[in-house]
């Protein structure tokens, strides 16, 4: 690239904003144009900033880091974002060198140089785009100049542009969408085959996908081989082929179970689907595959990675925001900015995966939720082929990938909620016939929230939202349904009427600022009695009443029993309006399917798709308010046997945020084995943590062992027993683990748990996860020991208090070793960091399951304080499992509380002591400990069991 002195003179004349944990480091150019650093308070680097927007990465979170308030500033995470869209990169200063491959420097001063030369590298790359590419880019940097994003001016000059920067509407310069490729439809493929896959097969496939260097695993290969079983021929319908195998960390369970999936997949000409718990897993196993698609071009037509429509980015919905942007480009500059990010990706990106895909969620963080991931179709309000984006549409090409996989990565809860809705999202009606579930033991929990219901003012807004589309002051990109479909009923006088009804009746339902004229006291704006909010109010008073402190900061509940006469009638008034919209919703649906039958000789796929996804929204929403008018109707008389009914006041901070009439099912695994297992035709579910009981005592009772699995899996609603196996780790956990509980800090005293927390914290010299009970409580932590942490060169970063998403802290912790994470049950779920990143975990007590009214019901089903203890085992297990992810890791695990029962500890390995010390002797047996495994593993002399250090697949 040619030299361009008018972009290195500006980019040496920003100062340059770093914190180091402590202080502010302001780095201003010298007359020579090297960085002359001073150390600032927050207060004075703050008003510096406010006059002089520097250089820094993550302007949010380093404001945040400070005490400050967000002010303007050359991020250079919003440049990476933008010269290298759809690329990852840790939102650190670290993190982005690491990006550029640009050497790492180990201190603040020499990290501030730095980065005027990654901002020039990133600028380079602009330099070298030619053609199209160069022409997009440029439009959008044009639009991006006129609202003001500070690096415009700097992409225009590196791309050799002097015309570059005119003035351009948003919505003509973010227009990629008419630049995408249009998706290609295929016929139907035909049903999938039925052979079975022999043990042998599956063996060999094993061999194959571990390569011929690789040493034997007989364990990884049994397990290989006993998965087979879940891909024998159904023997009749509804008993499909189960198998329930646990496999410790360090089996190699992924390649494991891919090895017989893929020999089916070929063999039979089907897609197995392979579903787990988190997005992050997801991705994990999309790398896994590599293995056995190392062709990227065979990989993108054998391997689809699935998700719900809210996490794909909508393409009219961006049309829209791009359209609002350019109307009000004054007032919301800030909306043209972000939109051109998304607008970068959206020309780079792999699938469309807005949410959890090659997106950067820092983008997010950065510039708002509403003006990045608002933009998926949250409220399923898709007109589907009426769309003019339906051909280029992200969604729709990943549904037609799907159909023509071997392997769909999908997660449990996309599985679910297709089952709770009898459809699989849009996809024709076609379910997977075999699946394999990873991370088994969060299947009941992925059941229960998809297959319950719950009757709440937001939820209600939203329906009626869906119904009505838009009706207060604020701006929407909603559309009502009559706008969606109209133009289907046009010529179909009773459709129309059925349409007009439908949307009429919706007036019974919450509207926008339900929850602020119940606080006033007034259940509706209009005039006319709105039904639901009047429901609402009376639930309200009856929390509030029966809640013994109902000016808790925390939610209330109460049981359904004994209602007030009130309360009762606007139940049924409430079940009565709701049968006025079922009425015309059923009629409107005999319409279109009349419509869809009538006129077959007429309607091209577009259209017929289009009628189907109608039918489709439809039949979702009648069994919403189906739902919803059984539990109204149940308020007079008792909630069935299968479901648990409760009322419950949700709030955030202190104040009211949602409130209503909930109802889950006692056993969500009933309703997941009707609608996920019986109909499939093969499963596999898998977890290191399938079983509550240890090594030992399942050897002495194997019946007893599975028992929690059976009930937590699904397996005992089914007609035929499940095939079962276990494969303990090969681990040493004796030789690389310590297990302390702390006997004499007082849980209660946040003064004792923060001191506890930091000196062990110090002890291990950061790698410590710090996991909790209660926000308030990590909160109260985190204040405590941020400074004193930084003081060490420790760096700390927190769930609920960083500006970043859950799935970044992980990354930044994975990738700083020296640093620490505090985070509550959702990071426990969520970490998987191999190595010495992790090397201390902490429990600031034990984790007991929530005592609240859906709890005590199961509590009192499955076995009073056994189940308190199965689930508090789990938890325990959970995250002592997150020690030792390969061979040569090692760890200490501690439980800051005393009263940790010795039931609850074969939550952990036999092999393991768990000693009961004090904190003193805890700091200073977790020092010794960790500082004598780091010299072992250096000098080669302990490798645990032989094992090689990568991770066992």
């Amino acid at each position: 690239m040619a030299d361009r002195p008018m972009l290195d003179s500006a980019l040496a004349r920003l100062p340059v904003l770093v914190n180091d944990g402590v202080a502010a480091i302001w780095c201003d150019p010298g007359p020579d144009g090297a960085l002359v650093p001073e150390r600032l308070e927050a207060e004075a680097a703050g008003r510096r900033a406010r006059a002089t927007p520097p250089m820094l990465v993550h302007g949010r979170a380093t404001a945040a880091r400070l005490g400050l308030n967000p002010f303007p500033a050359f991020d250079l995470l919003d440049l990476f974002a933008f010269c290298r869209p759809a690329r990852f990169c840790l939102p650190t200063a670290r993190g982005l060198l690491e990006a550029l491959q640009m050497p790492l420097p180990q201190d603040a001063l020499a990290l501030a140089a730095s980065l005027p030369r990654a901002a020039r590298r990133l600028l380079d790359d602009l330099g070298r785009l030619d053609g199209r590419e160069k022409r997009r880019a440029l439009r959008i940097a044009g639009v991006m100049q006129n609202a003001g994003w500070p690096w415009a001016l700097y992409c225009i000059e590196a791309m050799a542009s002097r015309d570059g920067g005119e003035a351009m509407p948003a919505r003509i310069g973010l227009d990629v969408w008419n630049e995408l490729p249009e998706w290609a439809d295929f016929a139907p493929p035909p049903p999938p085959d039925t052979q079975s896959v022999s043990p042998a097969e599956a063996r060999e496939r094993l061999q194959r996908l571990l390569g011929p260097q690789a040493e034997d695993r007989d364990a990884q290969a049994d397990y290989a081989a006993i998965t087979a079983q879940a891909f024998a021929p159904r023997a009749e319908i509804g008993m499909p082929e189960l198998v329930l195998s646990e496999a410790g960390t360090g089996i190699g369970k992924t390649l494991g179970y891919i090895a017989p999936a893929s020999v089916w997949a070929e063999k039979n000409g089907g897609s197995v689907w392979l579903s787990t718990y988190t997005k992050n897993l997801q991705r994990q196993l999309d790398r896994e595959l590599d293995r056995l698609y190392p062709n990227p071009t065979d990989k993108a037509t054998k391997v689809v990675v699935r998700k719900g429509r809210e996490n794909y980015i909508c393409l009219l919905n961006l049309e829209d925001a791009a359209g609002y942007a350019a109307s009000n480009a004054a007032a919301r500059p800030a909306d043209s900015i972000a939109l051109g990010l998304v607008a970068r990706w959206v020309q780079a990106t792999r699938d469309g995966d807005i949410a959890g895909g090659d997106f950067p969620a820092w983008i997010a963080d950065l510039h708002g939720r509403g003006r990045t991931l608002g933009l998926t179709d949250q409220r399923g309000e898709c007109i589907h082929a009426a769309c003019p984006h339906y051909r280029k549409c992200f969604i729709e090409r990943g549904l037609r990938r799907a159909r023509r996989a071997e392997m769909v990565i999908a997660n449990h809860a996309l599985v679910m909620i297709n089952a709770a809705q009898g459809a699989q999202d849009d996809d024709d009606g076609n379910r997977p016939l075999r699946y394999v579930f990873d991370e088994g033991h969060h299947l009941f929990d992925a059941a229960d929230g998809a297959f319950a219901a719950h009757l709440t003012g937001r939820e209600g807004m939203e329906l009626r939202r869906w119904l009505r589309g838009p009706e207060g002051p604020r701006r929407s990109r909603a559309r009502g349904l009559a706008a969606r479909i109209g133009d289907l009923v046009m010529h179909d006088e009773a459709g129309r009427r059925a349409l007009d009804a439908l949307v009429e009746a919706g007036r019974a339902l919450p509207g926008e600022g339900w929850l602020t004229r119940l606080a006033e006291g007034n259940a509706s704006r209009e005039e006319k009695a709105c039904e639901g909010e009047a429901f609402l109010a009376q639930a309200r008073l009856m929390i509030l009443a029966r809640s013994p402190q109902p000016d808790s900061p925390y939610g209330l509940e109460c049981p359904t029993r004994e209602a007030p006469t009130a309360l009762l009638d606007a139940a049924l008034a409430f079940a009565n309006a709701i049968s006025r919209m079922l009425s015309p919703a059923a009629q409107l649906a005999k319409a279109l399917a009349a419509k869809l039958d009538d006129d077959t000789a007429e309607l091209d796929s577009a259209q017929r798709g289009r009628l189907e996804g109608a039918l489709r929204g439809l039949a979702r929403r009648k069994q919403t308010l189906e739902a919803w008018r059984s539990m109204l109707l149940a308020l007079q008389t008792e909630t069935p046997a299968d479901f648990v009914d409760w009322f419950a006041l949700e709030r955030e901070a202190g104040h009211d945020a949602d409130l209503g009439l909930y109802r889950h099912y006692l056993d969500p695994m009933l309703p997941f084995a009707d609608a996920v297992m019986k109909p499939a035709h093969g499963l596999a579910i898998t977890s290191a943590t399938l079983r509550d009981l240890d090594a030992k005592q399942s050897e002495a009772a194997p019946e007893q062992s599975w028992h929690s699995a059976e009930i937590r899996s699904g397996a005992r609603h089914l007609p035929l027993p499940a095939r079962r196996a276990s494969f303990p780790s090969p681990f040493d956990y004796a030789g690389r683990t310590r297990i302390f509980v702390v006997t004499d800090v007082r849980r209660d005293d946040m003064n004792q748990v923060a001191a506890a927390y930091r000196e062990l914290f110090m002890a291990a010299g950061g790698g410590g996860l710090g996991l909790f009970t209660a926000i308030f409580r990590l909160r109260a932590v985190q204040k405590r020991i941020v400074k004193p942490l930084a003081d060490q060169g420790i760096a700390l970063y927190a769930q609920h208090v960083d500006p970043l998403d859950n799935a970044t802290l992980v990354d930044i912790f994975r990738a700083e070793e020296h640093s620490c994470l505090l985070g509550t049950d959702a990071m426990r779920d969520g970490v998987d960091v191999p190595g010495s990143a992790l090397r201390l975990a902490v429990f600031d007590r034990v984790p007991w399951p929530r005592p609240d009214l859906l709890h005590k019901a199961r509590r009192n089903a499955f076995g009073g304080q056994a189940y308190d203890d199965l689930l508090t085992r789990l938890k325990l297990k959970q995250a002592f499992g997150r020690l030792l992810r390969r061979a040569d890791d090692y760890g200490v695990f501690v439980v800051l509380d005393a009263q940790l029962p010795s039931r609850l500890l074969s939550a952990f390995p036999a092999q393991v002591d768990v000693r009961r010390i004090g904190i003193k002797e805890a700091v200073s047996e977790t020092r010794a400990f960790l500082q004598g495994m780091r010299g072992a593993n250096v000098s080669g002399k302990l490798r645990g069991d032989g094992q090689p250090a990568e991770s066992i697949s």
